[in-house]
């Protein structure tokens, strides 16, 4: 179809040349990307006649004119579609959010969708050019067209405010698209590259996306931080360390905000670079030490949310540090980061009283036990408070705190073992009221619950009892003589024919 044919399908005409060269070609996409970049983009009307005429431009053009890179200046065609990709990229992004007023979401969903069938034909004419094999510019010009196209999928293939199921729909098949003309099996074949000598794509977003990612402007589009995080954790190592600079400034920017999404978002963004960055790039420039005193300062946040991503992100983040610590073998062992956190975390548990902040804090806290191992000796006392503390109090049906605090007590009775035997009464009437509690509310805990509650504290009996050489089972004798209730006569039997042999190999 000639050009000539494009121009009678518009209602507003254009002025393309009938000439079908590279030069008219240029000055028709320089007129459509005036429509939508310059000031006359603020009009509606002139907008969607652009759009109307780029289509219609797009398919009355071969792909062997489409696609030419000859012209003055060379390639000047293949870097006009490029720009073009970009303004329709931004044109279909949300607008900044506005607190209490209309975002115009709808209107943003509607222009993706607008956008992304532009898209898909210029996708379809690059992947029946690489089909039929007649048109060899084209591989040029799908490297100044995949970076915006993949930015432009991205942020609108997954269920935002700015998103609706047309718009996703239409993203998706963008992305499946743009990752079968690429060759690619993965979104993360597509950044990081399908083979080891082939270089992925992963710069050329990261260059489109950085402009955006500072401290002025990362804002003004609610999408990018979506974009930037989702993008980062597909690529893993051994891709990612080469990248680090690039990544490790906009991930810190958005852990730092005032907002809790924002900061788990930015936690999220740093845990990946900490499980996919080598220890040795990560002590550079001291980035490690970077990393944990952004993480501890979130730590002071009330937030359960936040505070579970950031005890996930420095339980990973502690063998890192710990490599770079020295200490000589006649001194002193050096308090290190992970007992710094878990002292912190034991100040805010003791006196916490609201339930979700509670099982957060207790969900992490025998994985800092396992991380210490025999050094918990040194937080003893508090633990022992804590414990006693949480164990005292219903946390709802499922009971996740009192079940973790109960692991945890397992695990310190077995690395300080030495310890618990002048802690024996303190603990035993801790865990024999628990067993009662939970023995006499039937009503509040399921059955199901209930018995792993009752296993589990007995587990608890009969490890202190080990500990403590049998002496936990001379206290319980008295018991089986009073007590009239069922279960709880059950687990003190289980305590009393257990082998009270310690376990001094822990």
């Amino acid at each position: 179809m000639e050009l000539d044919d494009a121009k009678e399908k518009q209602r507003e005409g254009s002025s393309l040349s009938e000439e079908r060269s590279p030069s008219a070609l240029g000055q028709a996409f320089s007129k459509i990307l005036h429509s939508l970049t310059g000031q006359e983009a603020q009009r509606g009307n002139a907008r969607d006649v652009a759009l109307k005429e780029l289509s219609a431009l797009i398919e009355a053009t071969e792909c062997d004119r489409l696609f030419e890179g000859k012209g003055d200046p060379p390639c000047g065609l293949l870097e006009m579609l490029g720009q073009m990709a970009k303004a329709l990229e931004k044109y279909a992004a949300p607008p900044k959010e506005k607190e209490g007023g209309d975002d115009g979401h709808s209107q943003v969903a509607e222009k993706a969708s607008e956008v992304g069938l532009l898209f898909l034909k210029l996708l379809g004419k690059i992947d029946a050019a690489k089909n039929s094999q007649v048109c060899p510019a084209w591989e040029p010009g799908l490297r100044h067209l995949a970076g915006p196209i993949y930015v432009f999928a991205v942020t609108h293939r997954f269920e935002k405010p700015w998103t609706s199921r047309i718009s996703q729909d239409i993203a998706g098949r963008v992305l499946t698209l743009l990752l079968r003309v690429t060759d690619c099996s993965s979104v993360a074949g597509f950044l990081r590259g399908e083979n080891e000598d082939e270089k992925g794509r992963f710069t050329v977003v990261m260059g489109l996306l950085r402009p955006q990612l500072n401290k002025e402007s990362w804002k003004n589009n609610p999408a990018i931080k979506h974009v930037f995080s989702w993008t980062l954790q597909q690529v893993t190592r051994p891709w990612l360390n080469q990248h680090l600079e690039r990544i490790l400034p906009p991930s810190l920017l958005i852990s730092d905000d005032y907002q809790t999404e924002n900061k788990i978002l930015g936690v999220q963004c740093l845990h990946h670079i900490v499980l996919n960055v080598p220890a040795a790039d990560l002590h550079q420039y001291n980035r490690a030490q970077v990393l944990y005193h952004a993480m501890f300062n979130h730590l002071y946040m009330p937030e359960h949310r936040l505070i579970q991503a950031v005890l996930l992100c420095m339980l990973d983040l502690f063998p890192i540090l710990e490599k770079a610590m020295h200490w000589k073998e006649d001194a002193t062992r050096p308090t290190s980061r992970c007992e710094e956190v878990l002292q912190l975390i034991l100040t805010h548990m003791e006196p916490e009283h609201r339930l979700l902040l509670r099982r957060t804090y207790a969900r992490n806290l025998p994985s800092f036990i396992k991380r210490l191992g025999i050094r918990t000796v040194r937080h003893l006392k508090r633990l022992e408070r804590v414990i006693i503390g949480y164990l005292e109090v219903y946390d709802g049906p499922e009971e996740e705190a009192r079940l973790k605090i109960l692991e945890t007590l397992k695990l310190l009775m077995q690395y300080t073992w030495p310890r618990i035997s002048c802690r024996v009464v303190v603990l035993l009437k801790a865990l024999l009221k628990l067993i009662c509690d939970v023995a006499r509310d039937p009503n509040l805990t399921p059955e199901s619950v209930r018995n792993i509650l009752l296993q589990e504290a007995t587990d608890c009996l009969i490890l202190l009892d080990h500990c403590s050489q049998g002496q936990v089972k001379s206290l319980l004798a008295k018991i089986l003589l009073s007590c009239e209730d069922r279960m709880v006569v059950s687990c003190v039997r289980k305590v009393q024919v257990s082998n009270s042999t310690p376990n001094h190999g822990t």
